[in-house]
């Protein structure tokens, strides 16, 4: 049985922060350029022009693709075939900090959301979690998040009445109200399910599915197909300025829950969705 340990999880998280904070993800980068090319406004068009520009600019000069650089967020995902050491996180500020600090991205942490928001100084604490799964091998899971797109994200407790008619509706009341503040054209995580403390980390697991991989069920591919099409019928367009791309997907993930409940979450993408996942050998 594979042991994780502590140094290999910093080691990927050294060479993995740069790699998000510098490079668009290909799935991401497609979908801006397939976009592009079924843009009828002038100016949408030309954001996703720039948006493309940049990428590439970030790219070949190693510069932040965004001035926000993200809290960090890593999941570590292990299977039955894989023991996970009990300090296998512990070196993960370190390795971040470092990270943050050698490649002069801002540093976005405060110590105490009320009580002391002095800044960190290394974009540190990261947010982690293990996620013991039935698939064998381990991986971990990394996101930069920023702010913004945080921002314009929600929870809502629906009641079991609401149906699949209240989670429209609550997502187009979300996405009218905030997605302009999370830079579209977004990539949105949509959580059903579970409970009110952990329908907001299915919707942000959901955020990790690239864009050309839709659900497995068929279900969930179909609601994930139509949420994408009503949210882009909104005609906020890229950059907010108008246009048939508000998002480039949405992404599904569902849970069993209380009869009396039904939690929805709702996780905003920018168009710079800085997330990856390693394989750890």
């Amino acid at each position: 049985m594979k042991t994780i340990t502590r140094e290999q999880v910093a080691g990927v998280l050294r060479d993995a922060i740069p790699q998000l904070a510098f490079d668009l993800p290909a799935d991401i980068e497609q979908g801006l350029a397939k976009a592009a090319e079924r843009e009828e406004s002038p100016r949408a068009a030309e954001v996703l022009r720039l948006l493309r520009e940049n990428a590439r600019v970030a790219h070949e000069d190693r510069v932040a693709i965004c001035q926000d650089t993200g809290s960090v967020w890593v999941c570590l995902e292990a299977g039955p075939d894989v023991a996970v050491a009990g300090d296998a996180l512990a070196d993960v500020d370190e390795a971040i900090g470092a990270a943050y600090i050698e490649h002069n991205l801002r540093k976005s942490i405060v110590k105490d959301a009320l009580f002391d928001r002095a800044n960190t100084g290394d974009n540190t604490p990261a947010f982690t979690e293990v996620k013991l799964v039935d698939r064998s091998g381990a991986r971990l899971h990394v996101m930069l998040k920023g702010g913004g797109s945080d921002n314009a994200s929600r929870v809502v407790m629906l009641t079991p009445g609401a149906g699949k008619q209240g989670i429209v509706d609550a997502l187009l009341a979300c996405v009218r109200e905030k997605a302009a503040n999370a830079c579209p054209p977004l990539i949105i995580g949509i959580g059903i399910g579970a409970t009110f403390d952990k329908v907001a980390g299915l919707a942000k697991h959901a955020l990790m599915r690239p864009i050309d991989e839709p659900n497995p069920d068929v279900q969930a591919a179909a609601l994930e197909q139509e949420l994408l099409a009503l949210v882009n019928a909104t005609g906020i367009g890229a950059g907010a300025l108008g246009g048939a791309t508000t998002a480039l997907a949405v992404r599904v993930e569902t849970a069993p829950c209380h009869i009396a409940a039904l939690p929805l979450a709702i996780n905003m993408g920018c168009s710079a969705m800085r997330r990856a996942t390693f394989e750890l050998q």
